[in-house]
């Protein structure tokens, strides 16, 4: 029997989750699996400047806002993961390399060198299961009332990576469910026909979906990631994209049958 693993969050610093709306009525949860960028005090940024913190590198810049104002047109529960991925990423499995990343987008990061597998645990169980815990609880919830809610997870991404400019203004992502992903490929140009949708682009949902697939696939539950692009997802544009999902997820919810779990 091994011995917990110690505490890393202090009294001054954020949970680890925050579960909002926890009564909605949507057959639907929303996730924000890279929502904040916070670090606990006592582990000093990481080593890491406050700008560097601010980066993309640390957590998805919009895609909490966007999240909340869409849990609130769709009367929806949401759960934020509530620390950077930099400590550790919430969608990816615990063993991957980039789970606690070293270096991220050419950045050292210096907190992240060399940890022990005990330190690797401590992370782990401080941000990564108790974020992952409360998505199991919300389900719970949702499931007393209906077989198969739909999860639906919110992500933003950089507009330019080395050697690579990124025109798609939103992608949708998914692996072998196209339950939601077809529909939702379908409505977006529809709903607004100047949109560059991608599909499963600039990642694939065959390879970034760790969350979708531990928390729904497994489960048979309905689900699709979305990727907004940074550029196109400030203050300013928060409306327009919970406007515009919202529109894509009523129709989707509302489709015969998608409230069953199917496996594949």
């Amino acid at each position: 029997m091994t011995d917990r693993p110690r505490s890393l969050i202090g009294p001054g610093d954020p949970e680890p989750y925050l579960r909002i709306n926890r009564t909605g009525k949507a057959p639907l949860l929303i996730i924000c699996d890279h929502a904040s960028n916070a670090i606990p005090e006592a582990m000093n940024a990481l080593g890491l400047g406050p700008e560097e913190a601010d980066m993309h590198i640390a957590h998805d810049i919009g895609a909490a806002a966007i999240a909340r104002r869409l849990a609130e047109k769709l009367d929806a529960e949401l759960v934020l993961a509530g620390y950077s991925r930099l400590l550790i990423d919430a969608n990816r499995h615990t063993t991957e390399p980039g789970s606690i990343p070293e270096i991220s987008a050419g950045v050292t990061i210096p907190g992240n060198q060399g940890l022990s597998d005990e330190a690797r645990r401590a992370r782990a169980a401080n941000f990564f299961w108790p974020y992952h815990h409360a998505i199991t609880d919300s389900l719970k919830r949702l499931q007393a009332g209906c077989p198969a809610p739909a999860i639906f997870s919110v992500h933003t991404f950089t507009p330019h990576m080395p050697g690579e400019d990124r025109p798609w203004h939103i992608g949708v992502l998914w692996n072998r469910d196209a339950r939601m992903a077809a529909p939702l490929l379908d409505a977006l140009p529809r709903l607004a026909p100047d949109l560059n949708v991608g599909d499963n682009l600039p990642y694939a949902g065959t390879q970034v979906a760790y969350s979708l697939n531990l928390n729904a696939g497994l489960a048979g539950l309905p689900h699709v990631a979305v990727e907004i692009r940074q550029d196109l997802a400030g203050p300013t544009e928060t409306e327009k994209w919970a406007d515009l999902l919202a529109a894509a997820l009523a129709e989707i919810l509302a489709i015969p049958g998608l409230h069953t779990p199917e496996y594949y």
